[in-house]
Formats: C-alpha cells, sequence, structure tokens
C-alpha cells in the first residue's frame, strides 16, 4: 500500500493510507516488498549514515532525517548489493523511489526500523555489458509529508562505497504544493520542480517546498510558519518536524551545502492570495522581497526566477479564462530588485532579525520573471486545484526552455526517466 497524502485545495490535510488513484479509479502497482529479515545473516559490509562516501540531496537534518519535496541520497559502489537500514524517525509506509545509474525508478514502501535490501544481482542495471562505472545508487523520498531516517547503508562483504562527486551545477526550488507535487501521482516525483531539476541533466536539485505554506510569515493551512522564515532551517512545518524538534528546529546549515545553486526558483504566492488566510497585498510584497533577500544572502552569485503565478481556471460563458493572482505585485517586485535603488545598496535578510542589512557591494540584475499564462489549459488542472501529472510536463518543460534559453543551460538529460509510468503508445494501425 501507499501512504498518500490528501488536502482540500491548497491546504495541508489529515494523512491517510490509500492506493494510488487515476480519477477516482485504482491504479495497479506492483511495489516489491524489500524488507529482510535478519539482516546480520547476510554477511554485510555496514557503513553509518554518516560516512563521507554518502551524498544527501536536498534537506536532511543532521540526525539524517528527511523534509521538504523529493530529498534523496546518491552513492557509488561495487558489487551487486545495496541495503539501508531506515531509523526511528522514519514514517513507516514511507514510499521511495530508487534506481541504479541511469535505469527505471523502482518503488518500494519503507518500515521503521527495518533493513531493505534494494540493489541484487536481478536488480535493473547490475552485471549490464556496458556499465556506468563506478555504479550509482540513488533513492528519493516520493512523499512531501513523510520522510525517512537513514540509519545504516549495507553492501556486499567484500566490497565498498565509493563518493560521486556532484554535479557542477545546482538549482533549488522554493515553493508551496504547487511545487512540491500535491495531489500528483507521484507527489514530489511527479512535480514541475523535480521535472526541471532532473530534466536538466547533470545538475543538482532542492524542492524546498511544502503544501499550504505562504511567504509570509504567518500561520496558512496549518503551517505555523511562511517560507520567509521556513526556508531558513532544515526541517519543514511538518507534524513530524514539530515531533522531531519542538518549537527550535535546526538551522539549515548553508555553508555545509555540497554545492551553492546556480539558479532559485520561486513559485509562492498561492496561499498568500487565498481570502481564507488573509494575507495583504503589502504584507505578501514585503515577505516576498524579504525572501529574495535572503537567497541575495546566502546565495550572492545566483539569478533568482520569479514565476507567475497560476490559480486554476473558470468557465467565462462558453469557454476558459485563467485565474492569476499578486501579478502587478510580483512585477513591481522583480522591478524594484533591478532598480539602481536596490542594485547600488542591496539588502540582505537572514530569515531572523526584524531589520534587512545593506551591503556595501552594488550587485548586477539578478531577478528574473517567468510568465506561466498560457501554459496550462481548464484540463491541465484536477479537481483540487493542482496540476495533473501532464500540466506538471508542461510546466517543466517550458521552464526548462526558458532556462535554456535565459542562461545558456545545455539540457544535459538524454535518456534516463525522469516522470516514472508516463509510458503511453498506441501500436494498432488499423482500427
Amino acid at each position: 500500500m501507499r501512504l498518500k497524502a490528501w488536502a482540500l485545495s491548497l491546504m495541508l490535510g489529515r494523512i491517510v493510507e490509500g492506493t494510488i488513484l487515476q480519477n477516482g479509479q485504482v491504479r495497479e502497482t506492483d511495489f516489491p516488498n524489500t524488507r529482510i529479515n535478519n539482516p546480520a545473516s547476510y554477511g554485510f559490509k555496514t557503513y553509518d549514515a554518516d560516512a563521507p562516501e554518502l551524498s544527501y540531496k536536498g534537506r536532511w537534518d543532521s540526525k539524517k532525517v528527511s523534509y521538504w519535496s523529493a530529498p534523496g541520497v546518491v552513492f557509488g559502489f561495487s558489487g551487486d548489493t545495496v541495503a539501508i537500514t531506515f531509523g526511528q524517525n522514519t514514517v513507516n509506509g514511507t514510499l521511495i523511489g530508487y534506481r541504479v545509474s541511469g535505469m527505471d525508478w523502482i518503488f518500494t514502501n519503507v518500515t521503521v526500523g527495518g533493513t531493505h535490501l534494494l540493489v541484487t544481482p536481478e536488480t535493473p542495471g547490475i552485471g549490464e555489458t556496458y556499465p556506468v562505472n563506478p555504479q550509482r545508487f540513488e533513492m528519493r523520498v516520493s512523499n512531501w509529508g513523510y520522510g525517512v531516517q537513514i540509519d545504516k547503508v549495507h553492501v556486499g562483504a567484500e566490497e565498498s562505497l565509493i563518493k560521486i562527486p556532484p554535479y557542477k551545477r545546482t538549482i533549488e526550488f522554493i515553493g508551496d504544493s504547487l511545487s512540491a507535487g500535491d495531489f500528483q501521482t507521484y507527489e514530489s516525483l511527479s512535480s514541475f520542480a523535480y521535472g526541471v531539476g532532473e530534466g536538466l541533466g547533470e545538475t543538482e536539485y532542492y524542492v524546498t517546498a511544502f503544501p499550504g505554506i505562504c511567504v509570509t510569515d504567518q500561520e496558512c493551512w496549518g503551517n505555523p510558519r511562511g517560507q520567509v522564515h521556513q526556508w531558513f532551517y532544515s526541517s519543514d512545518t511538518s507534524w513530524r518536524a514539530a515531533q522531531i524538534w519542538g518549537d527550535t528546529p535546526e538551522p539549515w546549515d548553508f555553508e555545509k551545502m555540497e554545492t551553492t545553486p546556480d539558479i532559485v526558483v520561486i513559485n509562492l504566492g498561492t496561499n498568500d492570495n487565498n481570502v481564507a488566510n488573509n494575507v495583504s497585498a503589502e504584507a505578501y510584497v514585503d515577505a516576498y522581497k524579504k525572501l529574495i533577500q535572503g537567497v541575495h544572502g546566502k546565495y550572492p552569485n545566483a539569478q533568482v526566477v520569479v514565476m507567475e503565478l497560476w490559480l486554476g481556471f473558470y468557465q467565462y460563458g462558453n469557454s476558459y479564462g485563467q485565474s492569476l493572482g499578486f501579478q502587478q505585485e510580483l512585477e513591481d517586485i522583480v522591478a524594484y530588485f533591478n532598480s539602481e535603488e536596490y542594485l547600488s545598496a542591496p539588502r540582505i535578510w537572514d530569515g531572523t532579525t526584524k531589520t534587512t542589512k545593506t551591503l556595501d557591494t552594488p550587485s548586477q540584475p539578478f531577478v528574473h520573471y517567468f510568465r506561466t499564462k498560457g501554459i496550462l489549459q481548464h484540463n491541465d488542472i484536477g479537481p483540487q486545484y493542482h496540476p495533473t501529472d501532464v500540466g506538471a510536463i508542461k510546466v517543466a518543460s517550458h521552464l526548462l526552455q526558458y532556462i535554456k534559453l535565459t542562461f545558456g543551460w545545455d539540457l544535459i538529460a538524454t535518456g534516463p526517466e525522469v516522470f516514472h509510468e508516463t509510458l503511453y503508445w498506441n501500436d494498432q494501425d488499423s482500427y
């Protein structure tokens, strides 16, 4: 069974256990049961969770607990065996995707305290005639609302882990449920943000996104803090983060990041724009500016992309219209950061103090506006106001081209699967 988090609109709702649904119909799945009994009998060679050969992707805290969207771990290995023991802060039943090198994703539900045998001689990618060397193991958490804790990593008795150097370019997404993949088939691994990060190829990506969150620092759909505050912390605003860290979450250690983002894409405001959260335009603009100032302070060389909001569609006469939100405000924010007023005396924000700090060094223009109007049509939005899987792919495809044209980034991915189970075709020529 797959754990699925359901919500109303962009709301973080109660978490229930269920299957993958397609338009109300159960989608057949065949997730292998990878948990093994008596792992000591396998004679593994075992590494601790802080082994230097392990590269943690996305945000993990110092206890090696994952948060936010699509966090993962990558490492090289020799031999034909990989197993992982998951710690006590794992949410039981969390669905993970994993693969060897460039093979397709395999999914399995992991268990608290369980050891899961993920790679065997029969795993696709093992024993190939022309292997990628070293073999690369990648694991990603599929659900934004759950998480795992890495306790141990195991390989064959005579084998070893191998450090995989990070890619040379990095992108980060800061967002809410639209970036986290809420209501999509494989959630985080079906989101447009993941699609861009993975679809670029040879690119590190962070998806610092959580459903229901505002950019404004206030309660929104059960999230106690907004991204203008929470982005500076390892953990998200989930119930399990509060369970683990209480009222004193662990600050995110920007200095220890493997790579610093070259591009930061921000898609925030859908929740601020909802009348239920009572956020004024002034509060929204102030928080959004502070967030960009925070990004500029932590990543002084990063380019920032502000995404135009999409708020679904409405029927207008005998056609449809697209709802937008904070359109003028977002355009004004972009203009402000590219103005002489800001660039001559840039201000940064650290997420904790009540005032910004002015830098002595002038900046070059670094904020861009990505217009989303016209990319999606009304049937690209599901009943719960979030993109369908196809809708997410459309947004990702347009954003990939925007990044290529604006920043000159080549599209390096040339074959490995990005979105799982989207292979549809017709092979009948007479019907």
